[in-house]
């Protein structure tokens, strides 16, 4: 695990900072049906880092997962690029789950707003993470580009 500095003036976050940040938006996530807590921050282009926690609602497909809130508010800020993420959950009252990933409709999220290389750290038990890239965890993503027709092939 290298700990890797953004390169941004006005905010200089380093892995294990954003990955502190992740463990401590989990005490803020709202998780009162599966008592499954998640942290999540992002850094966008522009060196500034936002911060998300998965909310829950009655109705299961209302809530949302910690990535996307944290994305969807560097987004309302003004980025429209995320540079990396890291992302710390588990059950309530209990230390980070390394195996935890995005979902899938997080993945295809991200990769809106992520380049293929772009880092995700996920926290474990201890005071680490595990590093991957955004390719790494979602190879084949969906995007417009790779699914338009060559008409001239036909």
């Amino acid at each position: 695990m290298t700990d890797r500095k953004t390169e941004k003036p006005g905010a200089e976050f380093n892995d294990r900072m954003l990955v502190q940040l992740a463990r401590d938006q989990r005490e803020r996530s709202y998780a009162k049906y599966s008592d499954f807590t998640v942290g999540a921050s992002v850094v966008g282009e522009s060196g500034k880092a936002y911060f998300g926690c998965n909310i829950e609602n009655a109705s299961y497909p209302v809530g949302i997962c910690a990535e996307r809130t944290a994305v969807a508010t560097a987004i309302a800020h003004g980025e429209r690029k995320i540079t990396s993420l890291a992302l710390a959950g588990g059950k309530r009252d209990e230390l980070p789950d390394s195996k935890i990933r995005p979902c899938g409709m997080c993945l295809q999220f991200l990769s809106e707003f992520m380049d293929p290389d772009a880092v995700i750290l996920i926290a474990d038990g201890d005071s680490g993470f595990e590093s991957f890239t955004l390719s790494e965890l979602f190879p084949h993503a969906f995007n417009l580009k790779a699914n338009e027709r060559d008409d001239d092939n036909d």
